[in-house]
């Protein structure tokens, strides 16, 4: 990889590689899954093999960390048990159904021709992320798989490690046979460099963020393309009047603290006004004991009066840490009307026995995943069966949730016919 100065022209940089993605998208989008399934195993063996060199690259960027919190440098941490987890969920990913070329409807007209909806590559994707290198990984093999190159661009803080991995993943794909220019890591931590990726200029097909809701809402502002992305995870989790006691307890645990940091954590616990007086107690002592804080409305602080008082701005926070905003709602309908006020069409759950209850609450919410009974932490990619995901997509068009290979795809038409000529 040629390294440029911050000086040099790094809209220039940024359209020669380009230009070598769509060479390379056009020879992936023909290649057969097995040989695609070659490549993401062999780069999965590469990434083992290169272990030492990447835990070197990782520590060089942490060296250069300063006054950064501890979320954002455990994000940019590698281990050897975490490349190992990026090595297998590399493998994951190359062990699912190809989905380039599925059949995703087929009908004949009464005239005779066939019609079948193919699926089909999006083209060249462009990856704008930061500090987690692991996303380097799981972006390449997702891509790759579904036919897509790639072009990444992480953050000043991580680009030691991810070009680190990226040689790894460039040496399995050259074993393989795959392109050359298939995945790319961009050569300089220049902002012109992602303003030229954020213009397209028809070189890329779609843009995906992965970081900080600063990160987001500029790509989202300034982007040019399509954009796949959230901007905040301001999760919910509601504990219905007919939740399992036990049960509640034990999920809205992980689903605070399991990991805070990530965008599936729930970010306000809600509460029916029907059981609050038992439920709430023992759940907020289950989530103190391990070190949470809470920011409580009126009805919540009646019940437990040690917590403290939400302020206007709480509810509309993803904390990202451990801290909970927690409210009492009556019924599911006032927490639809919570989760639409405050929400950010992320991930909500319910937790109750009452079956009615649940697919009421799933068909209120607008969020891109609704969960019963289980940790909104689930809202991932890997727990999806997709191996990895490249970003979580809440917006409205193409797709929504986890992406994966499947997600990566669009469709065009193909239409067989025996001679017909229209009147």
């Amino acid at each position: 990889m040629n390294v440029i100065t911050p000086h040099a022209d790094a809209a220039a940089a940024f359209a020669a590689q380009a230009k070598a993605a769509r060479s390379a998208a056009h020879t992936l989008a023909r290649l057969s899954p097995a040989v695609k399934e070659a490549g993401l195993r062999a780069a999965a063996a590469a990434i083992r093999r290169q272990e030492g060199a990447i835990l070197e690259a990782n520590a060089r960027d942490l060296a250069a960390v300063t006054d950064r919190p501890a979320s954002f440098v455990d994000r940019l941490t590698l281990t050897p048990a975490r490349l190992e987890a990026m090595a297998r969920g590399v493998e994951e990913v190359a062990a699912l159904p190809d989905p380039v070329g599925a059949v995703l409807a087929e009908w004949t007209r009464p005239n005779g021709l066939r019609i079948r909806r193919v699926a089909t590559p999006l083209g060249v994707i462009g990856m704008i992320f930061e500090s987690r290198p692991n996303v380097a990984a799981d972006a390449a093999a997702i891509a790759v798989k579904s036919g897509n190159a790639l072009i990444l661009r992480g953050g000043s803080e991580s680009l030691a490690s991810v070009t680190a991995i990226h040689a790894a993943i460039t040496e399995g794909f050259a074993e393989a046979g795959l392109p050359e220019a298939s995945v790319q890591v961009a050569p300089t931590a220049d902002r012109a460099y992602v303003a030229a990726m954020l213009a397209g200029g028809g070189l890329v097909d779609v843009i995906i963020p992965r970081g900080g809701k600063g990160l987001v809402e500029r790509v989202q502002a300034e982007a040019r393309v399509p954009v796949l992305a959230h901007a905040e995870g301001r999760c919910h989790t509601f504990v219905h009047r007919a939740a399992d006691l036990a049960k509640a307890r034990a999920i809205v645990v992980n689903a605070k603290l399991r990991r805070t940091g990530v965008c599936g954590a729930t970010e306000t616990l809600l509460v029916d006004r029907a059981v609050a007086e038992t439920h709430l107690p023992p759940i907020i002592a289950d989530l103190a004991a391990r070190g949470c804080s809470f920011r409580a409305d009126a009805a919540a602080r009646a019940i437990c009066p040690e917590l403290p008082a939400a302020n206007a701005e709480d509810f509309d926070t993803e904390w990202l840490d451990a801290v909970l905003s927690v409210a009492v709602v009556d019924g599911v309908e006032g927490a639809i009307a919570h989760i639409l006020r405050h929400g950010s069409e992320h991930t909500d759950a319910i937790i109750t026995e009452d079956a009615a209850a649940a697919e009421a609450f799933l068909a209120g919410i607008d969020s891109a995943i609704g969960i019963v009974n289980a940790s909104t932490q689930f809202a991932d990619g890997g727990e999806f069966g997709f191996g990895a995901e490249i970003g979580i997509a809440t917006g409205r068009i193409h797709t929504r949730g986890p992406v994966g290979p499947q997600q990566l795809t669009t469709f065009r038409y193909h239409v067989y016919g025996t001679g017909q000529i229209r009147p």
